[in-house]
């Protein structure tokens, strides 16, 4: 029988490139330990299809973040490869990373979320402050500007329309943020996220640059319905393999911030150290991805 060929996929042009490299470096360094597969690892940018089936690949395992490699257009190219991959199909992926998309889809199954608007250059907000400022499809808080004034809403517009002409704004809510994993449709423990009291957020800086950042794997919690409600999300929007779940908790209850198709594989990252808590090492977790999505088949 012939070693399966898992081709890892990392970078693309979105702007979480350096995390997709760190974790599709250390995805490939996990298949490569379990000594089941011939592991290729590939720093991609903008790719063709002819260069993926090039690759040779009996399964892909795209790590990338952000609207190009997470978000449709690199599923569409591995749909027409005929190759099957881990992951979310593209019509999914699409959905995911509009997080108003995801927020239209979590009201209509009775998942608060808070309220929120789309907001153009040049658009009165209709949102009042304290509000949050943030691309439609990005991740790792990329450009994510919490607003605690109008004056302080005014200035983030002018440095954040200049390079996105469409913000959502969404009202701020002040409460713990908790993530929830979802392996193989399954639920990961919840970890709480506690920020450095210099850190007004869980931020880039928080996820990738800082290590004084608190994490706390099964917190005790007033209930449990975000695991619920994050299932709930992940099934209807047929979403496959792997996801992670934001949300904020507080006196009145779960409030869905987005869910991620491809969460980060960083030793900063949330799914691995909810995996590692029950027990689950990267080898495993990498591995079933893997098995999961070959015994799919192709999309």
């Amino acid at each position: 029988m012939s070693t399966i060929v898992v081709v890892v996929l990392m970078g693309g042009p979105d702007a979480e490139r350096e995390i997709s490299i760190q974790s599709g470096t250390a995805v490939a360094n996990a298949l490569n330990q379990t000594n089941r597969y011939s592991v290729s690892l590939q720093c991609i940018d903008r790719i063709t299809v002819k260069e993926l089936k090039q690759m040779h690949a009996d399964v892909f395992f795209p790590v990338l973040h952000g609207p190009y490699g997470e978000g449709g257009p690199l599923q569409e190219l591995l749909e027409e490869t005929g190759v099957p991959f881990v992951g979310s199909g593209s019509v999914a992926a699409r959905k995911a990373m509009d997080k108003a998309t995801t927020k239209e889809i979590a009201t209509a199954l009775g998942i608060q979320t808070p309220p929120w608007s789309m907001l153009e250059d040049g658009e009165r907000c209709n949102i009042n402050a304290p509000l949050v400022l943030k691309p439609t499809d990005d991740g790792s808080s990329i450009d994510l500007e919490i607003c605690k004034t109008n004056q302080e809403v005014a200035s983030a517009r002018v440095k954040l329309h200049a390079n996105r002409p469409t913000l959502l704004a969404e009202t701020y809510i002040e409460g713990r943020e908790i993530t929830v994993g979802i392996l193989n449709g399954q639920p990961l423990p919840i970890v709480e996220i506690v920020p450095h009291k210099d850190t007004p957020a869980y931020n880039y800086e928080a996820k990738y640059e800082r290590d004084d950042t608190l994490f706390i794997v099964e917190p005790s919690l007033p209930s449990n319905d975000c695991v619920n409600s994050a299932l709930l999300l992940y099934r209807t929007m047929e979403i496959q393999d792997i996801a992670r779940v934001d949300f904020i908790i507080n006196e009145d209850g779960a409030w869905l911030l987005e869910i991620n198709t491809m969460p980060g594989f960083t030793d900063h990252s949330l799914v691995p150290m909810a995996a590692h808590h029950i027990g689950l090492p990267m080898t495993e977790i990498c591995a079933s991805l893997v098995s999961a999505s070959t015994s799919r088949g192709v999309k």
